[in-house]
């Protein structure tokens, strides 16, 4: 089939050199993609050999930059491929390699021009490849460049550096809405045995994320876990028998510490759980801590108490309190208000009643949104 030469695309009396990048990691393909963005380069991509033969059969590239180790067909094997073609044997390859020696130079004996070892220069591989792009036409083809010193090769990276940190951030959002979706699974999961307070963890974590936002609305996005600890807070009650959950009547003093258990059988279910570390885990244990260090189960107070729990605690409260219980009817919004307002600097820290009362009317649209719901 023939191998089509391309439009000559000139732009100031010289036309741009054509890459065509194949890797299978994004990544690795975002990186080498900086690396040319701002030089005289048209950069296409292919993310498998199979890709990379049907886009050199559609637009034949100058130079070839490819990776050695890739599953289903090999870079070498790509290489190979590419030589052994009249129509393409004089495309230059470079293959990219983290590879140990032998292998490499078995790779290099499949007939790439140039090898390059992982890490490696942006501004070498860029040099490299308009290098042989040059010699087969015979001239430089994005024309002299200006010599770069130190300076400049310390941006070029720092640019390199920062569109990687954006992929991975974006790799970690995506993770995190992973692991979010799995810890609501399973505290919608965890409501099934406790059923007087269905959706109870919904609401709560809503009701905390908005009062957190309220005192320090960078603290989410540092800490995540802080959100997985207000989803799982009751996971202990698992360990409580069901005779003390649905109990429909105030619990007896033996049940009633019995119950108390459930923020130590939390942590310690949880203990093992990489992104609950930290203050999530710290949320599970101690958000039945109060501000006068009468909670439990280690009485401490004020700002010993972590600020996931004692953000927690007010959330908890007030979802307690408008709900209904086999032993009582639900208050009003407004008998919850009070009662909350009373309690600062005794159950509740005095700053988190502040939030709670500059957000109460987005909490109450949380409470109608969830009830509707």
């Amino acid at each position: 089939m023939p191998v089509p030469t391309g439009k000559s695309d000139v732009k100031g009396g010289r036309r741009p050199v054509r890459i065509l990048l194949v890797d299978d990691e994004p990544a690795l393909r975002e990186l080498l993609r900086t690396t040319f963005e701002g030089a005289h380069v048209q950069v296409e991509e292919a993310a498998s050999g199979l890709e990379a033969e049907a886009r050199i059969r559609r637009r034949r590239p100058d130079v070839v930059v490819l990776d050695l180790r890739m599953p289903g067909m090999s870079g070498a094997e790509l290489c190979r491929r590419i030589k052994s073609d009249e129509k393409t044997k004089d495309i230059p390859i470079v293959l990219l390699t983290g590879a140990d020696g032998e292998e490499a130079r078995r790779a290099q004996r499949a007939g790439a021009e140039a090898l390059v070892r992982k890490p490696f220069s942006p501004l070498d591989l860029l040099a490299l490849v308009e290098r042989l792009a040059g010699a087969r036409h015979g001239t430089p083809v994005a024309g002299p460049r200006r010599s770069r010193g130190a300076e400049e090769e310390v941006l070029l990276y720092a640019r390199d550096l920062r569109h990687l940190l954006e992929i991975e951030r974006g790799q970690r959002e995506l993770l995190q809405d992973s692991y979010l979706e799995t810890v609501t699974a399973l505290a919608t999961a965890l409501e099934s045995k406790d059923t007087p307070t269905h959706a109870h963890s919904h609401r709560v974590e809503r009701y905390a994320v908005e009062l957190m936002q309220a005192i320090d609305d960078k603290r989410l996005e540092s800490d995540p876990a802080i959100r997985y600890g207000f989803l799982l807070h009751d996971v202990g009650k698992i360990g409580i028998p069901d005779g003390i959950l649905q109990k429909p009547g105030p619990l007896t003093r033996a049940e009633r510490r019995r119950m108390q258990t459930h923020t130590v059988l939390g942590e310690q279910m949880l203990s093992g759980v990489a992104f609950l570390q930290g203050e999530g885990l710290r949320v599970v244990r101690s958000h039945h801590e109060r501000w006068d260090g009468r909670g439990y189960p280690d009485q401490i107070a004020g700002r010993d108490i972590p600020l996931g729990a004692r953000v927690f605690a007010v959330a908890d409260a007030l979802d307690a309190m408008t709900s209904a219980r086999p032993y009582r009817r639900a208050l009003r919004w407004s008998a919850a208000r009070d009662e909350i307002v009373a309690q600062a600097g005794k159950q509740f820290d005095p700053e988190v009643v502040d939030a709670f009362r500059e957000r109460e009317p987005e909490l109450k649209d949380v409470q109608r949104e969830l009830t509707a719901a």
